[in-house]
């Protein structure tokens, strides 16, 4: 009797260790995923918290100035009000690969963002923020969440952006060199064919 209440307990405390794991690995991947679409206010009113990875070639706006688009956006959120002020914190990071205004080449920018949005339904209560929130304009429902990465990413890029080395600016010269050559001759003036026929005695 004692082996076989033994026995159970065993089989017991397998199953909670093996549902332990299995819990463990389901919020691994729940932390490691983000949603597509997400509803800041709900999130906000229930202090929801985001974190996982965004691919580059994803941002559409960004992917187009960026020397590079593989890789990823690591994005941590953390959703919660302030008072009756409903607010995102967070923090994006990734290293992008934008183009060298000097050369042209690619050049790797490492990029740590801060976020701090306020919630806003109206351009009224967007004037009436915190100097440190910058609003994020909500219908009600739900909103891309990519758009909200890159309209953070895209607000801190740097306008010119270079190596922070001397590089050397790609070489035109023999482009117009070869230009020049490319075009064709212009047609001998007729007066000076006239002259050439007199000369040789052909008129």
């Amino acid at each position: 009797m004692i082996n076989e209440q033994s026995r159970a307990f065993d089989e017991d405390l397998h199953l909670e260790f093996d549902a332990f794991i299995v819990s463990l690995y389901y919020c691994k991947v729940m932390l490691d995923r983000l949603p597509e679409y997400i509803d800041p206010l709900q999130l906000a009113d229930k202090r929801g918290a985001l974190k996982g990875q965004i691919p580059l070639k994803s941002l559409d706006r960004l992917a187009e100035i960026l020397a590079d688009d593989t890789g990823t956006v690591a994005v941590e959120l953390f959703f919660g009000r302030e008072g009756r002020l409903a607010k995102i914190d967070g923090h994006i990071e990734t290293v992008l690969e934008l183009k060298c205004q000097n050369c042209l080449g690619a050049v790797k920018w490492p990029l740590h963002c801060d976020i701090k949005l306020g919630i806003v339904t109206s351009i009224d209560q967007a004037d009436r923020l915190p100097e440190d929130f910058e609003p994020l304009l909500v219908d009600e429902g739900k909103i891309l969440l990519k758009s909200i990465i890159e309209d953070e990413i895209l607000l801190v890029l740097p306008a010119f952006p270079k190596h922070p080395h001397s590089c050397i600016a790609p070489n035109t010269n023999n482009n117009v060199d070869l230009l020049a050559h490319d075009e064709p001759s212009s047609p001998e003036n007729p007066f000076s064919i006239l002259a050439k026929l007199k000369h040789t005695g052909d008129l």
